[in-house]
């Protein structure tokens, strides 16, 4: 064999090995770069910006089961403050999943997502507003429907729960369903004296501020006598 030459099996993981660091530089250098742009979001908004990473996060917001969920939970990049008369708390957030196959092999799944948290000087009833599934369709089908309003595309297009059904209505006016009709279509979740709105990925800089909007504008259209839940 020619000194200049090398086994096949070492020069793949030759190659493996580089495209991992490749990989690893990149990540560290795009997290950088949300770090950097959250951070003069926050600025902006005259919010505090706090990049280190939280555990036991779950433990703040105790009535939201989807923070609960998995292992290996934390949050970061978290930024809070005040949003018009409401605090906020927005904060990436992880957890771990795992399963298994048939041949005993373990694979982590791992989830990441935003949260924006906004605090309320009054209590909520409990409800949650989220896009509208195929499952949701077909429960409907067989009577386990949910909240229906006067808007046939609002009702097309979410699903609403409640503790409180005339709350719900109080909540869910005209101007109120427009306003989501016309947003990200992202689930709320109302609960003592919290909003959470969940997305399904992590945000980028560009979407908090209307993120920031939509919670504030849902919560200052709650009319004064439905601020009593």
């Amino acid at each position: 064999m020619n000194g200049a030459e090398f086994p096949f099996p070492i020069l793949i993981f030759g190659l493996v090995a580089v495209v991992v660091v490749v990989v690893i530089i990149l990540t560290h250098l795009q997290e950088k770069k949300r770090r950097e742009e959250l951070g003069a979001l926050a600025e902006r908004f005259g919010l505090r910006f706090s990049p280190g990473k939280y555990r036991k996060f779950d433990h703040r917001y105790p009535a939201f089961q989807f923070l609960g969920t998995g292992s290996n939970r934390y949050a970061e990049n978290v930024i809070h403050g005040k949003v018009g008369e409401f605090a906020i708390e927005a904060f990436d957030y992880h957890y771990e999943t795992h399963s298994t196959d048939g041949k005993g092999n373990t694979q982590t799944h791992h989830h990441r997502f935003t949260v924006v948290a906004f605090e309320t000087p009054f209590p909520l009833a409990n409800m949650t507003v989220r896009p509208e599934g195929i499952f949701d369709k077909i429960s409907a089908a067989f009577g386990w429907d949910d909240i229906d309003f006067e808007s046939a595309e609002f009702s097309r297009r979410f699903h609403v729960s409640s503790s409180d059904r005339r709350w719900a209505y109080d909540v869910l006016h005209a101007r109120t369903i427009d306003l989501l009709l016309n947003s990200p279509r992202l689930p709320l979740y109302f609960s003592g004296r919290n909003l959470l709105i969940k997305g399904d990925h992590r945000f980028s800089a560009s979407e908090y501020p209307r993120i920031f909007e939509v919670g504030r504008r849902v919560l200052e259209g709650i009319p004064e006598f439905a601020r009593g839940a």
